[in-house]
């Protein structure tokens, strides 16, 4: 299993350059910035970081086709590209906060995915391209400046319909929080997909966001675990079902202004929902612990790559560097 790191895309390039270079040093193969609404712009503030490094992977996740047209996500993908002589990667997705705080209604998600990647293969090319989508067109498009290998594009997709379609379009995908099981379910869904079109894995890859809190204080990675809960895709009922009794699912879902709430006062105590049932979500939604008992964090991730997982993208949070450390010196090697 291949490790990646993703790092807070409120950093400075600088930091992003340092972070990357320590990440390349301890054999880690990727790093990934969010393309957030308050962050900075992902394709620019990794630019440092592509000239810096020789062998580690980079590009931002998840960038939506809404807000920012195709053929625009190319240009900027394939300038970073350049400047990383074709190490550089991307998640295309269908959503994000960005979409929420802008007003935006983003109609046909899949439809939208699938062209937005066409695009950006058809522009990798540097052919003369022309596009005539339903969502999006494209007249005489070439870029004739390009010279490295075309960048991998991966889909953010978890669900049936973005998976089958991202087996016939794309290179790669990437789940967000999944647990074993669901994400062995999901692999099973890809990989009939990906036989309907004479592909299969690992040629494909397979990727999964997963939240990293491992701290020598436990407390603290716990804490900071429960915190963080809001962004974990904590509000989709089959998931929950997973490992919460029915009562606790309609619990958790009727309190999402609860956890909000949490969230902006930075609190790891979430009003009416109980102890247990926001550690049972820290344990199954997230790898948090200390290195003193790390093999419980190294089970998670070998029972992750048993279900199909080809990497694991993990977004680090206090102590980027320290955290990086400690994955290269146990977990690069371990999984």
């Amino acid at each position: 299993m291949q490790i990646d790191v993703i790092l807070d895309a409120r950093a400075k390039a600088r930091e992003l350059a340092e972070l990357g270079q320590l990440a390349e040093r301890a054999g880690i193969h990727g790093v990934w910035v969010s393309s957030l609404l308050d962050g900075r712009d992902p394709f620019a503030n990794l630019a440092l970081l592509a000239q810096s490094t020789s062998g580690i992977r980079l590009g931002p996740i998840a960038v939506n086709p809404f807000d920012v047209h195709p053929v625009k996500i190319a240009s900027a993908l394939l300038t970073l590209n350049e400047m990383a002589q074709g190490r550089a990667q991307i998640v295309i997705g269908g959503g994000g906060e960005a979409l929420q705080a802008l007003d935006i209604r983003p109609a046909r998600r899949v439809r939208a995915v699938r062209e937005c990647v066409e695009i950006i293969r058809a522009a990798a090319s540097g052919e003369r391209i022309s596009y005539a989508g339903e969502l999006f067109r494209v007249r005489n498009l070439q870029l004739r400046w390009l010279e490295s290998a075309p960048p991998a594009i991966a889909v953010g997709a978890s669900q049936q319909q973005m998976l089958r379609m991202a087996a016939g379009c794309a290179d790669g995908i990437m789940m967000s929080d999944m647990p074993p099981g669901p994400a062995a379910q999901a692999i099973a869904t890809l990989d009939a997909a990906l036989a309907a079109h004479g592909r299969q894995r690992p040629a494909f890859s397979t990727n999964v966001f997963t939240a990293w809190h491992v701290y020598r204080d436990r407390q603290q990675a716990l804490h900071e675990a429960r915190r963080w809960l809001l962004l974990r895709g904590i509000f989709r009922p089959w998931l929950l079902a997973e490992f919460l009794e029915p009562a606790e699912v309609e619990l958790v879902m009727a309190s999402e202004a609860a956890f909000a709430r949490a969230f902006a006062a930075g609190s790891h105590l979430v009003d009416g929902v109980p102890d247990r049932v926001l550690d049972r979500m820290v344990d199954k939604l997230t790898l948090s612990g200390s290195p003193d008992d790390l093999e419980p964090v190294l089970d998670k991730l070998r029972k992750l790559r048993a279900a199909g997982l080809g990497s694991i993208a993990l977004r680090l949070y206090a102590d980027p560097a320290e955290s990086i450390r400690l994955i290269g010196e146990r977990v690069v090697g371990a999984v």
